[in-house]
Formats: C-alpha cells, sequence, structure tokens
C-alpha cells in the first residue's frame, strides 16, 4: 500500500471540517472597543474540536509519518495544514518534510490505492491563501456586522434578538437581487408594431416573421404595411434546407450541477450540495466541488458504463455506449488541477437511497454522464423567405432527426416544430391575411436562484463551493425571501435588504462599493495569486484591510443614511412582488 516505506503499522482517524477557528482576544469582544478597532487587533487561533485535536496529537505521538487525506481543494489544503499543526503539537519531530498528501477525487478502491503510493506535498501555498480570505473575512465581516447591528437595535429597525450581518460575498450577492428586482419594479413597456402576413397552403396556416423585427414607430409600420398591401402576392425568394446540432452537454461542474438542480428539481444551491456530497461519502459519486470541465484522458469510461447498465431506467443506453462505442466527451475550458468532472463511480439503484434529494441528484449526474459520452442530437431545420413589396419576412420549419443524447439527458427538450408546406424557391403564394399586430416590451422577470448562481461564478463572488452557504445566508438573514409565482420560485429582497443596500449606495467609498462584486473579485484574484507564489498572505491582507477600513470609517460617518432608507423601504413594504 506505501511502497516508499515498505510494511508499516497505520493508524487511520478522522477529521469533519476545521477543527480551529478564529477569534479575538480578551478585550475585543462585541460591546467591549470600538468595531473599528478589529482591523489591527490581534487575532487568536482557538481550537474548537477540543477532542479531535487531542486524538490527532495522541496519535502522532511514536508517528514517522503523517498523511493527509482531506478533499482536494483549497479548503481540504487548510485543513490539512490545521491537522500538521495538531499532529505537531503531540510530535514535533514531524516536519513538512515527512508529510504527505494524497491526492483523489473519489472512494473507488482502485483509485484511492494509487493515491496512496503516489503522494505529493502539502501545498501550503494554497492554505495561505485560506489562511488570509479567512481572516479578512473575520475582520470585515465582524467588524461591519458589529456597526450595522448595533445601529440598527438602536434604531428599532430590527429585532434585540436579530443580527444584521455583513460577508464580503453576502452582500454583492444581496446586491444582485436587489438591482434585479428594482429593474422589474422600476420597468415601463412600451408599445412596438410588426407586420405578420399569413399564407395558406395543403391546408395548413403558416406565419411569416418580418426580418425587421418591430417598430416603436408606428406611423413607419403603417407606410410600410400599406406598400405592402398593393401586392396581392408575394414571392418565395428563398428557400434552405440545413442539417443543424444540438450540443451534448459538457463534463458537470459544481456549479452547471447547483444551476440545473435549482432549474429542473426546484432544488437550492445549499440542498444540491449537500445532496451531491453525501453521495460522495458514500462512494456512489466523484468529489462534488469542481471547476473542471473535461474527464481526463485516463478516465475508465467503459467502466462506467459496465456498472450503469443494470439499471432499469438507464442501463440499456448505458450498454448501447458499451456495445455501438461512445463519443469521446467535449472538453470544457475550465480545468482546477485538483478534481475531474463531476461523474458516477458506482452503482446504486436509487430505489435504495432514502432521501429523494439524493435520489435526484444521483440520476441526474448519471444522465449528464452518458449524455456527455453520446452522440449530438441533429435536426433539419428549413427557412423559408418571403418577399412581399419591398419587405422580406422568414418562417421556419425544424424535424428533429436524431435525438442521440436527449434519449438519456430528458431533463432538455428540443423538439420538432410544424412542419412547413412545401414550398418551391421562386414560387408566388398569395398572401392570405396580412395585418399590423401591436406588442409591447416585457420586462425581466426576477431573479431565480439559476441566475444567482450564474452571475455569482461569472463576477466572482464565492467559489463552487461557497455559492450555496452565501445564498442561503442572504435567506436566513431575511434580507431576502423565496416566493413563488406562475410555478416558478424566485429570489426577492426583503425590505430590510433593499433598506440595506440602498443605504450603502449612497455613501461615497471614494470609488469602491460595499454592494458591488468588484472588490470580491479583487480579493479572490490576490487569492489566486497567493497560490501561484506571486504574492504573500501578509500583503494581501494588508492591502485589502487598508481598503475595506477606509470604507468602514465612512460608513460609519454617514449611518444615518443607512437607517433612513431602511426606515423608507420598510415602510414601502416594499417586498411585494411587481405586477
Amino acid at each position: 500500500m506505501f511502497p516508499q516505506v515498505g510494511l508499516c503499522d497505520v493508524t487511520m482517524t478522522s477529521v469533519v471540517g476545521h477543527i480551529t477557528n478564529l477569534d479575538f482576544p480578551p478585550g475585543y469582544q462585541w460591546g467591549q472597543c470600538p468595531a473599528s478597532r478589529l482591523f489591527n487587533a490581534d487575532i487568536i487561533t482557538k481550537v474548537t474540536k477540543q477532542d479531535v485535536f487531542d486524538n490527532i496529537s495522541k496519535e502522532a505521538r511514536t508517528s514517522d509519518k503523517l498523511m493527509i487525506w482531506t478533499d482536494c481543494d483549497r479548503e481540504g489544503e487548510f485543513i490539512g495544514k490545521e491537522i500538521f499543526d495538531a499532529a505537531r503539537n503531540g510530535n514535533s519531530r514531524l516536519t513538512l518534510k515527512n508529510v504527505w498528501r494524497s491526492r483523489f477525487s473519489h472512494l473507488e478502491k482502485n483509485h484511492i490505492i494509487r493515491a496512496a503510493k503516489t503522494p505529493a506535498e502539502l501545498d501550503m501555498k494554497s492554505a495561505a491563501a485560506v489562511s488570509c480570505r479567512m481572516e479578512l473575512d473575520f475582520r470585515v465581516g465582524t467588524s461591519f456586522t458589529r456597526l450595522l447591528t448595533d445601529t440598527l437595535k438602536s434604531s428599532h429597525i430590527i429585532e434585540k434578538k436579530d443580527i444584521a450581518s455583513y460577508g464580503t460575498c453576502q452582500f454583492p450577492t444581496l446586491g444582485f437581487v436587489v438591482d434585479r428586482y428594482k429593474r422589474v419594479q422600476d420597468f415601463k413597456p412600451e408599445p412596438f408594431w410588426f407586420i405578420e402576413p399569413i399564407l395558406r397552403k395543403e391546408g395548413r396556416k403558416t406565419i411569416f416573421n418580418w426580418v425587421k423585427g418591430h417598430f416603436f414607430d408606428r406611423l413607419y409600420v403603417c407606410i410600410m404595411y400599406e406598400k405592402c398591401l398593393k401586392n396581392e402576392f408575394g414571392t418565395i425568394v428563398k428557400l434552405e434546407t440545413k442539417r443543424t446540432t444540438n450540443w451534448r452537454p459538457l463534463p458537470l461542474t459544481t456549479v452547471e450541477l447547483q444551476k440545473d438542480c435549482a432549474k429542473y428539481f426546484k432544488m437550492s444551491a445549499k440542498t444540491a450540495l449537500d445532496a451531491a456530497e453525501k453521495l460522495y461519502n458514500k462512494g456512489f459519486l466523484s468529489y462534488p466541488r469542481t471547476e473542471t470541465d473535461k474527464y481526463p484522458s485516463t478516465m475508465d469510461f467503459t467502466g462506467i458504463f459496465e456498472k450503469q447498465k443494470q439499471d432499469s431506467r438507464w442501463g440499456s443506453h448505458a450498454g448501447n455506449l458499451l456495445s455501438q462505442g461512445f463519443e469521446k466527451p467535449r472538453n470544457g475550458s475550465h480545468d482546477d488541477h485538483a478534481h475531474p468532472a463531476i461523474h458516477p463511480v458506482n452503482y446504486v439503484s436509487i430505489d435504495s437511497l432514502s432521501n429523494a434529494n439524493e435520489k435526484k441528484v444521483y440520476e441526474y449526474v448519471v444522465r449528464r454522464f452518458l449524455a456527455c459520452c453520446s452522440k449530438d442530437a441533429v435536426g433539419s431545420l428549413t427557412q423559408a423567405t418571403l418577399q412581399w413589396g419591398d419587405e422580406f419576412f422568414t418562417a421556419n420549419g425544424l424535424m428533429v432527426t436524431e435525438k442521440n443524447y436527449l434519449e438519456i439527458f430528458t431533463y432538455k427538450k428540443w423538439e420538432s416544430s410544424k412542419e412547413l408546406p412545401k414550398f418551391l424557391e421562386g414560387e408566388r403564394v398569395k398572401i392570405s391575411n396580412g395585418v399590423i399586430k401591436e406588442g409591447k416590451t416585457t420586462p425581466p422577470q426576477l431573479m431565480t436562484e439559476t441566475e444567482l448562481i450564474a452571475l455569482m461564478d461569472v463576477n466572482g463572488i464565492g467559489t463552487d463551493a461557497t455559492i450555496a452557504e452565501h445564498i442561503d445566508k442572504i435567506l436566513t438573514r431575511n434580507y431576502a425571501i423565496k416566493q413563488k409565482k406562475n410555478k416558478a420560485e424566485y429570489i426577492v429582497p426583503s425590505p430590510l435588504g433593499i433598506g440595506l443596500i440602498d443605504g450603502l449606495d449612497k455613501m461615497e467609498f471614494n470609488g469602491i462599493s460595499l454592494s458591488k462584486p468588484f472588490l470580491r473579485k479583487e480579493l479572490e484574484k490576490s487569492l489566486q495569486d497567493i497560490c501561484n507564489g506571486t504574492k504573500n498572505k501578509a500583503e494581501v491582507v494588508e492591502e485589502m484591510k487598508k481598503v475595506y477600513y477606509n470604507a468602514y470609517g465612512i460608513c460609519n460617518q454617514k449611518i444615518s443614511l443607512l437607517t433612513s432608507q431602511c426606515r423608507i423601504s420598510i415602510g414601502r413594504g416594499q417586498a411585494q412582488s411587481p405586477p
């Protein structure tokens, strides 16, 4: 198992998450000092799981080697360092030179054996990046949370038992929700007009669409329409039929898993990730926290098909991929160099899973994986172009000829449309009816969780692993609520949430914003620089601490703007969905 040392005794133990946390020393607790002092106060590391810490220290006393098996991401690297520190507490002979770090992405037996035989070093740069992020989040979050909470309580805006927390990811997340809500609320519909000719052939009605779209000038449309009406007939000037492809999905990332579970199952990002992690811990899925949208060249596809072909729901498709051959999955452009895209590792009948969310997530992951290895869907798209007077119009007809991956990936719909009549190029056709139609612009929809996840991902708010936590936080703090409308579920801001964002936006922070994603995005870039070795923790902490300290001072001076906006918002009861 461990060829590096030969025959040896091994003690295996476990941790669950972090075993330490950050705190301020005596004299800096809530109410004991101005919150502004927290930016430069000493920070102490407290052991929060003393029994786990003591167990590691005890077991390490007679050990010659330490092997870390935590999750292979930044957070896992930091937890690995915590384990190393606990082990060093019991055995000072342990140094980084005799600490091994296993690299693995799932719990399949042969994969684990390979990881044991090929250990790496503990990545102290990644651990430093996490330590940097934790310190900044702790200092900034604690100071602003105390300021906001004390102010809103003394102004009787929140209850004595409530906390008005601030987080550097939490508030940009809320900002997205408030911004979308206001765009919907402030939307004013505008009328527009367009020409719509209708043909009848082979007993069927075909509606053509104006290539110019629509216009907000009714007079212009009327003039164009009058010119068209001088012609009883039109001409099919172009008839084009071409093959069209509906691409199979890319290999699955954490963000895509969360987005699709919200879209297809109305499942929150946190619920989806929790279910995926439980399936991972049971050995059914690969590690579910990954930014990678490609599979490694060493992936044993046929081995996975073999395991899945026994299922009554998707087994026949897996069997066909084995017997008829499978397509090489598409490669995305993202690779976190830690974990492959999410995929099934071992087979389990979903009927044997007791949790409904785990059933949905497992089936989705399997179907997505099989779809990635299937052929693209193919269709035939016919477009007819009609000239009526001086204007041109088009009508389309789609015929799906090969469903391929859509046979297994049943969540996505791509279906044949109404077939066009058999037009001929150059054919003169009688215009059965031609009318001016009126429409109006429609507002953007309220924020869905799927859209919010995508916005956070593209703006660098949180990571694939923490996006769900930030969304959950604005809901539990009652900064936002989930609201159902027309069978869809949206996230809308509460009056308090709107007031907080409005208040911060009215303050001028010397070119920065506490409710927009730019500051956090800058921090995430700096954390990556720490991982790459181009920056160190100390310089990033000092750089970002200065920015937030200055912002805190301005916020403290202009705090009345926050309370007044909260009162205005709560007074209006703005949590109601716009019509």
